[in-house]
């Protein structure tokens, strides 16, 4: 059955699986690192986030996966940010978030991490 609300037809699916990418919290951790910085190493966020890698590396491959990301190796490190043919709605939830949630914990203490890491990769300008 096709279920059609105001035009929205093709973009259910993408809204579905965008929604349960925010419901997770290492996703979204993930996310709000991403909209801030713009671009994330992988080790950068696992740091960030107190998190091991593996387990940052499979959060960032759903969300690959899902379209909603990015990544390109650069040497060794894998760096991650949100993909440019995003919808415009789904940037627009995404800032508000990282607007409402960037005095919250964990999302200022992932920032604070971040901003605090020792040895950050040095990266180019991303093409």
């Amino acid at each position: 059955m096709d279920i059609r609300i105001y035009g929205l037809t093709s973009l259910m699916p993408h809204a579905h699986r965008f929604f349960q990418a925010l419901a997770d919290t290492t996703r979204l951790r993930c996310l709000m690192l991403m909209v801030a910085e713009d671009e994330v190493c992988v080790c950068e966020m696992a740091h960030a986030l107190g998190e091991i890698q593996p387990k940052v590396s499979r959060h960032l491959a759903a969300l690959r996966t899902a379209g909603f990301v990015l990544d390109r190796r650069e040497a060794q490190w894998i760096y991650y940010r949100l993909h440019p043919d995003l919808p415009d709605w789904m940037r627009e939830i995404l800032l508000t978030c990282r607007r409402a949630l960037a005095g919250q914990t964990p999302f200022c203490t992932d920032h604070a991490a971040l901003a605090s890491m020792p040895n950050r990769p040095q990266r180019r300008c991303a093409a």
